[in-house]
């Protein structure tokens, strides 16, 4: 168990600078939609338990969400 722990973080750390640099082109809307797609997707994945519906609504919420915030 432990080490499938450091196998995530190692991958969450590797593949973070990578999405971080896509983001550099987009305008500020594009930023929050992308940004309140990712806090919905986590946010529908707790709520409903790791549902694929329930995270995939979540994303879909949340990036209608971010991307209003921006107007």
């Amino acid at each position: 168990m432990r080490t499938m722990h450091r196998l995530a973080i190692a991958t969450v750390a590797a593949t973070m600078p990578l999405g971080l640099a896509g983001c550099a082109g987009m305008s500020n809307q594009d930023k929050n939609t992308a940004v309140g797609a990712g806090v919905g997707a986590v946010g529908g994945a707790v709520l409903t338990g790791g549902s694929t519906i329930g995270t995939v609504g979540g994303a879909a919420v949340g990036g209608i969400i971010g991307h209003e915030v921006g107007n």
